[in-house]
């Protein structure tokens, strides 16, 4: 048996080594261009963004705000409306602001919903569910089908105040209302409400007693049968606010709304219930994020956080830092479980 063997080339150089100079040098190569990759792209200067902060980008006129919608997919178009002022929609990442409710009985906001499956259909819940001293009431909720052009009131006008509207992310038809009702007295249209629809006809869905309302729903974002509501049980009256009630509480609902279950134990709070906010985690783990408080209250990713017991308080913060409540909770398991955890929210302070 005679063994093979690879003659050298013209240039009298061996195949096989060429093949290993060339493989070895685009090593070399590649391996230079990733050691230098991160030198590279941290080649600027850190002080270039010292001078950047944040600010107002109006409009000026527009008064307090707690409704604000983007278009999903488009960065440049926004939506705000004014506690006194209206809708506003800015269709330039906000650097100019116009009015586009103007045309309407009713300046109150409440919430702004923008379908995510057709960006041309928008609903407003009006009223302000933030029931402070000075507040002014709406008439139910306006619809509108051409990306804020006209509006029409699709119903709820009993409502008076509207805490959350939210829209079903594959159909701008199935749209749910948080409501919370007459502030300054009992009524009987108030909870959660739901249209399949459009606004044609409205069910009410989740309802306590003519004292208790509903102050904010959400989606699960992976999974919108799933939808979890907060109960409120509040009243205003010209000297007060009177905030919780047996009435309060978190619900969940498995069949897009048609029944819903009281959320007890496992981790929430006991006792006397106060405004309650909700969001659920959009990762790959579901979390559930309750926030709790013996008036009003408001939730931030920001501060100093310790975990706490159920049912404890805050430890005493310096003055610098003011905290509207004190309380957060998270569920990992779609609400069957909650452990509590503490954060500070620094706030803006003006002496009066």
């Amino acid at each position: 048996m005679t063994r093979a063997t690879r003659q050298p080339n013209r240039a009298g150089k061996h195949p096989t080594r060429i093949t290993f100079a060339r493989a070895a040098f685009f090593a070399a190569v590649i391996l230079a261009l990733l050691a230098s990759y991160p030198a590279a792209a941290q080649q600027f200067d850190q002080n270039l963004f010292k001078g950047m902060k944040w600010r107002s980008i109006g409009p000026y006129r527009g008064g307090r705000s707690l409704a604000v919608a983007g278009v999903p997919g488009d960065p440049t178009v926004y939506y705000f409306g004014g506690v006194a002022g209206g809708v506003w929609k800015s269709t330039d990442a906000g650097s100019t602001w116009q009015p586009v409710f103007d045309k309407e009985g009713v300046s109150s906001i409440g919430s702004i919903a923008v379908a995510a499956s057709d960006p041309n259909v928008i609903y407003a819940g009006t009223g302000e569910a933030c029931i402070r001293g000075n507040i002014s009431f709406g008439d139910g909720v306006y619809k509108s089908t051409d990306a804020g052009k006209n509006w029409k009131n699709v119903g709820l006008r009993d409502t008076r105040h509207i805490g959350r509207v939210i829209v079903h992310p594959r159909n701008p038809d199935l749209v749910y209302v948080a409501a919370l009702g007459h502030a300054y007295g009992p009524n009987t249209e108030r909870g959660v409400f739901r249209s399949a629809d459009g606004g044609k006809t409205w069910e009410k869905v989740l309802y306590k007693d003519d004292k208790t309302g509903a102050i904010d729903i959400t989606f699960d974002p992976s999974n919108p049968h799933i939808l979890f509501a907060a109960l409120w049980e509040a009243s205003r009256s010209p000297w007060g606010l009177t905030s919780g009630g047996p009435g309060s509480g978190l619900y969940k609902s498995t069949d897009s709304g048609s029944t819903w279950k009281r959320l007890e134990g496992n981790g929430l709070p006991k006792g006397l219930l106060g405004r309650i906010g909700v969001s659920v985690w959009g990762g790959w783990k579901p979390r559930l994020c309750v926030d709790r408080g013996r008036g009003r209250g408001t939730l931030s990713l920001r501060g100093r956080r310790r975990k706490m017991g159920t049912g404890e308080r805050g430890p005493p913060l310096p003055p610098a830092r003011l905290v509207l409540h004190a309380c957060l909770r998270r569920s990992q398991e779609r609400g069957d479980a909650l452990r509590a955890q503490y954060e500070a929210l620094p706030l803006h302070r003006r002496r009066v």
